[in-house]
């Protein structure tokens, strides 16, 4: 029987170059057909509405490889990385 009393721990184990490539060209084909990049990929992240993504070079299909908890750690280790917080 799992112990429920403790947290959890688990690690995901994702390929992050892989993921990068995947954000980087998202990024480009939003901002390509003049979306904004940061408002529509926040949108997919926060609603998993997969149209909040152009269909421009394929990049609604790229960004639905990834799962979305995986863009938001992407995300935030970058962020830490940038910021000297680690």
């Amino acid at each position: 029987m799992q112990d429920l009393g403790n947290t959890q721990f688990f690690k995901v184990e994702t390929d992050s170059n892989s993921v990068k490539k995947i954000m980087a060209e998202v990024y480009a084909a939003l901002t390509e057909k003049g979306y904004n990049p940061v408002n529509q990929i926040v949108g997919y992240i926060m609603s998993g509405d997969p149209t909040y993504i152009t269909s421009y070079k394929n990049a609604r299909s790229l960004i639905m490889k990834v799962e979305r908890d995986e863009l938001v750690e992407e995300m935030l280790t970058e962020y830490i990385k940038n910021n000297g917080w680690n």
